[in-house]
């Protein structure tokens, strides 16, 4: 198992800054994902870590060797494409063995036993005289894995490997992901913008925007205390939902400064909750720190709904049961589970903290 040191990161082109002053620690044996929206520098940061972009400015470090500027095949590492990047014209088997046949000094025994033993892990051996025109789209991503496991190298990396497939199949992909990462102990960086992939596949999880990295940590853990307001709103399927301080609340300012002091009124705090942390009540008494609203559409997905809810000129989606009793244009109260609530910076999305 391997580290891998990234400090001060930069990818600079000649007017475009991709990347800058990333600072990340892999640890051995860790499933490390880079989530983020489009462009944000995930994809050139892993590119730096294979050697396919050169670091403008910083330091590599995996397994502790300085590889900065040492070429791709230098860096013991396997990375693994969204376009898969099989040859047509070649046979499963061939596909795996091709690298190991073209670059490595293995006896032939060796690199066919490496390929029997990796299609065996992968359910693929009844494939391997296949070409890839003949696979369905997951069978093609597992034979790319195949040819990375193949290799055995310190690290491997991947980019986007699901976004191709449907989604059954990415939710099984997941899966034998996961199963490989328990069984291998190997060392992953994961590339995605899928944040369901990154909260089900990461042993921690890095949030990037804008080239910069924004929050490193357990998915939990970001889900629950995210950094600033982009995390938040970025991480969670629905997303977090914000709402400003109710000012016509005297009780509710008041709770305010008592957990967080002048500090949240001075910066005009904007409040953070979860669809799961919000409570829906037919009372129109409300409780000290709550909102007015009123219902204007419900989707029920089975097992639980989901209510879109008019509060001022925002709309607020509010996780209920899927049986609830509300109906379109019905006025309502929400109530937050105060000890989940978040208070953000309105001016700078700074995660304010507390006193408690």
């Amino acid at each position: 198992m391997t580290a891998i040191s990234l400090q001060g990161i930069s990818k600079r082109y000649r007017d475009h800054v991709a990347v800058e002053g990333l600072d990340l620690e892999v640890q051995a044996g860790e499933f490390m994902v880079l989530v983020g929206p489009s462009g944000c520098g995930k994809s050139t940061t892993l590119r730096m870590i294979a050697g396919l972009e050169d670091i403008s400015e910083g330091r590599l470090l995996i397994g502790g060797r300085d590889v900065t500027h040492a070429e791709p095949h230098e860096r013991d590492i396997a990375m693994v494409f969204q376009s898969y990047a099989l040859y047509p014209h070649m046979t499963v088997h061939m596909n795996m063995a091709f690298g190991l046949l073209r670059t490595s000094r293995l006896a032939r025994d060796e690199i066919e036993a490496r390929v029997q033993e990796a299609a065996q892990r992968l359910q693929i051996t009844e494939l391997l005289q296949r070409r890839p025109n003949e696979l369905s789209g997951g069978q093609r991503q597992r034979v790319a894995i195949g040819r990375a496991l193949v290799r055995k190298p310190k690290v491997f990396l991947f980019d986007e490997p699901l976004s191709n497939l449907d989604a059954k199949l990415r939710t099984h992909m997941r899966s034998e992901l996961e199963r490989l990462h328990a069984e291998l102990g190997i060392t992953i960086v994961y590339v995605t913008h899928d944040q369901v992939e990154a909260m089900t596949l990461g042993t921690r999880i890095a949030v990037m925007d804008r080239g910069h990295l924004c929050q490193v940590g357990a998915p939990m853990e970001v889900y629950r205390r995210p950094a600033n307001r982009f995390v938040a709103s970025f991480i969670g399927s629905p997303e977090m939902n914000f709402l400003p301080v109710p000012e016509a609340l005297t009780p509710g300012r008041a709770w305010l400064n008592a957990q967080y002091g002048d500090v949240a009124i001075q910066h005009c705090a904007v409040l953070g909750l979860r669809p799961e942390e919000l409570a829906i009540s037919v009372e129109q008494v409300p409780a000290p720190l709550s909102w007015r609203g009123v219902v204007q559409r419900v989707e029920r997905l089975g097992a639980e709904a989901y209510a879109q809810i008019r509060v001022g000129e925002s709309d607020v989606l509010v996780r209920t049961e899927a049986d609830a009793v509300l109906e379109a244009e019905q006025a309502i109260v929400l109530e937050p589970e105060l000890a989940r609530i978040r208070v953000f910076d309105a001016h700078t999305g700074a995660l304010l903290t507390g006193r408690v």
